[in-house]
């Protein structure tokens, strides 16, 4: 049939009588019009009798054929768009914990009389806005869908790991430090046979988002096996239990997944580390080169990918940045957790894998929510809270509230919503391009997350 049917028509061979076919007009659906030329004969011999029969025949072909066309009808085949394949949906039913509503695909937000309403336009997966001082959780999307997270796993990562190596350590690379690293990966330019203090290793790492540094460091801890053992211990421990630990860069693999709710919480603990928020608040930075025998060592510059830190592609920074950490993949799409402090408030945004594809739409649509989140902070009921680690708050996820989602998540799990304890944690600001102490705080929070202290920017 041809592409087009506005004044098509179809024709039958072997003598057939021909089918006028004329497609309706717009907004006369279902009209076509069935010619057949039969003409009766008072006296038909035979042989028109024959030919009469025939043209009948061709007849109920024409109109077999055309009722298909009378069902749909469009005006033109131009007219009609292909079928897009649908985004995937959420699970129906998710972990818990954090509380109830959590669990819940959509939007999640409880907005008291004269609140703003939620940013339009969002077309993240998931997204998740909350204040990581007390743990409320603002709003939320899917918060605990788990989706591949990219680079901003490296935010577990450097949680495991910081902590285990002084800065000040000098590492030789070796070949077989770099081995495993995934095609296409993110690089900071580490060379083999070279030196490197564990401070440039961190810079390569929340800069660049340097596979080959997170490996180097992985090398350091008994290899990438052992690394995933403990990032996954550690997810554990701090009550992320919609994550699966595959790889320690974040790269594209099997399995491997994280939520909004879950780097929410390894952000949210990996500020409470002096060297974690000097890493992922340096915008600028010298890493390096590679050293040859008689000349001094050059060095070279590096820039943090976290566009809302640099105002790189077309960004500005965004008043009040702090870090943390940005990722894309061809599976993940473009995530990217970040913290901001605008006078007292301190907010957590963390979304995963806007359907725009906008260079910068992640970065767009964190920008947004943190100005909602801002304007809303006293306006909003909370949807939930972050839990602290199982150390603190026991096992978040032994409970469960919800049915399995799937296999790619190591433990699914969910918890009653009880929000007597408030989870609060320390908080970073920053002033004149500088990380501030933030004042005002209760007492118990000083005693149990003790408050950062005064970091300027690196290269500022």
């Amino acid at each position: 049939m041809p592409s087009s049917m506005s004044g098509g028509s179809v024709g039958l061979s072997s003598g057939a009588a021909s089918c006028g076919v004329t497609a309706a007009a717009p907004g006369t659906a279902g009209t076509f019009t069935v010619v057949p030329t039969i003409t009766p004969s008072p006296a038909p011999s035979p042989a028109r009798r024959r030919a009469a029969r025939r043209t009948a025949a061709a007849a109920l072909v024409c109109a077999a054929l055309t009722a298909p066309l009378a069902v749909a009808a469009p005006a033109h085949a131009d007219d009609v768009k292909p079928t897009k394949s649908k985004a995937p949906a959420p699970p129906a039913a998710m972990s818990a914990v954090g509380g109830d509503l959590l669990a819940k695909p959509g939007t999640q937000v409880r907005l008291k009389d004269g609140a703003p309403k939620l940013p339009k336009g969002l077309s993240a997966r998931s997204w998740i806005v909350s204040d990581p001082e007390s743990g409320d959780v603002l709003a939320a999307h899917n918060a605990h869908w788990p989706l591949p997270p990219a680079s901003t796993l490296k935010m577990l990562f450097a949680d495991t790991l910081l902590p285990k190596f002084p800065k000040t350590e000098q590492h030789k690379v070796e070949p077989e430090d770099l081995e495993g690293m995934g095609e296409g990966s993110s690089l900071v330019g580490i060379k083999e046979h070279q030196t490197y203090s564990v401070h440039d290793l961190w810079l390569g790492v929340f800069l660049r988002s340097g596979n080959d540094a997170v490996h180097t460091l992985a090398s350091m801890n008994h290899g990438v096996e052992q690394t995933v053992r403990d990032m996954q211990a550690h997810a554990d421990e701090l009550n992320a239990h919609d994550t699966h630990v595959v790889t320690p860069d974040g790269y594209d693999a099997k399995g491997q997944v994280s939520s909004a709710y879950d780097l929410s919480l390894f952000a949210r603990s990996g500020l409470q580390n002096a060297d974690f928020r000097e890493y992922c608040s340096t915008a600028y930075a010298q890493f390096p080169g590679e050293a040859k025998k008689g000349k001094k060592r050059p060095a070279f510059g590096i820039q943090n990918t976290n566009r809302l830190l640099t105002g790189a592609f077309g960004m500005k920074p965004y008043k009040g940045i702090a870090g943390v950490k940005n990722g894309n993949t061809t599976n993940a799409g473009s995530t990217f957790t970040g913290v901001a402090q605008r006078g007292d408030k301190v907010l957590l945004v963390t979304v995963m894998n806007p359907a725009k594809k906008d260079l910068n739409e992640v970065y767009k649509e964190t920008a947004a929510l943190f100005d909602w989140g801002f304007a809303a902070r006293d306006e909003v009921e909370p949807v939930g809270r972050l839990v602290g680690p199982k150390s603190e708050e026991g096992d978040a996820g032994k409970h469960s509230a919800g049915k399995p989602h799937g296999k790619s998540a190591a433990h699914l799990a969910a918890t009653e919503s009880d929000g007597s304890r408030s989870g609060a944690w320390a908080a970073l600001g920053i002033a004149g391009g500088a990380l501030i102490v933030l004042g005002g705080v209760a007492f118990a929070v000083h005693r149990r997350w003790p408050l950062p202290e005064l970091v300027r920017r690196r290269g500022r």
